[in-house]
């Protein structure tokens, strides 16, 4: 590839050539969240929550769409500064940049609020604890929260040997309609399965069975977003989740294998 073809391929994908003047950074968990937003997973949201979403999911742990209530009750929102407000005010779009400061999303008609961060902990948490990890990030983030819908210009990667497993939810569909699946049942966790885990999903198999399905289908769903320092890591999860399917846990159960992107909010049970 020559220095001419670098320098076209990066000012496609510059903030001007998609239409916006202004970036804002994406922290990682809101990186995270644009990939959830981008793949379909928290459809029918469009986008980082407006104001009037962002009540909804605080206040009735739902958002309203087209007069129907759809649950979502922990709020995907995009933090900013005062400074980055002033910029964002009368603008169009918004260029996303992910942590390698590329332009990864366009964030469109932007509607800037204020971020009742004690709020939001209170409402999404029952808690204001701020030594809580995720609290404790929600406190760090800027005062105002900017919403829009996003679009997402390439499929988000990592490039860390384990991209194969991390499938959209139409791949998944389609996976398990070339399984033959007739149910689906699905375990997430963001921990190494212990013998408490293997027992439910052997057990729902086996329910699954008794009352007449014939190919049911397990999704094993690693959470693979942030997690707190402390917890055991993606990579030695998986590594830990394919020996133990190699190994016949699940006995005649297919199982796929495929992570969830979403950081991980530590809400409780």
């Amino acid at each position: 590839m020559g220095f001419s073809t670098v320098l076209f391929l990066a000012s496609l994908f510059s903030p001007l050539a998609l239409g916006a003047d202004v970036t804002l950074q994406l922290s990682q968990e809101e990186y995270e969240w644009v990939q959830v937003l981008g793949e379909g997973w928290a459809t029918p949201l469009e986008g980082f929550m407006t104001e009037k979403e962002y009540l909804q999911s605080l206040h009735y742990e739902h958002i309203i769409v087209d007069g129907k209530f759809v649950p979502m009750p922990v709020p995907i929102v995009k933090a900013c500064t005062k400074e980055e407000k002033a910029m964002i005010e009368g603008k169009d779009s918004i260029s996303l940049l992910a942590p390698d400061k590329s332009v990864i999303a366009t964030l469109s008609k932007p509607e800037v609020y204020e971020h009742r961060k004690e709020e939001r902990a209170g409402r999404t948490f029952g808690i204001t604890h701020p030594e809580h990890p995720y609290i404790a990030m929600i406190n760090q983030a800027g005062d105002f929260l900017v919403g829009g819908k996003v679009t997402v210009h390439k499929r988000i990667t990592y490039n860390d040997g384990m991209d194969q497993f991390r499938m959209t939810p139409e791949e998944l569909k389609k996976k398990f309609k070339e399984l033959g699946a007739d149910a689906v049942f699905v375990f997430q966790l963001r921990n190494p399965v212990h013998n408490g885990h293997a027992l439910l999903m052997q057990d729902t198999a086996q329910k699954l069975k008794a009352k007449g399905f014939k190919k049911p289908v397990l999704w094993l769903s690693p959470l693979g977003g942030w997690t707190k320092d402390d917890d055991v890591p993606l990579k030695t999860r998986m590594d830990q989740h394919h020996a133990i399917i190699k190994n016949g846990v699940f006995g005649d159960t297919p199982v796929v294998l495929a992570i969830f992107p979403s950081p991980m909010i530590y809400g409780g049970p």
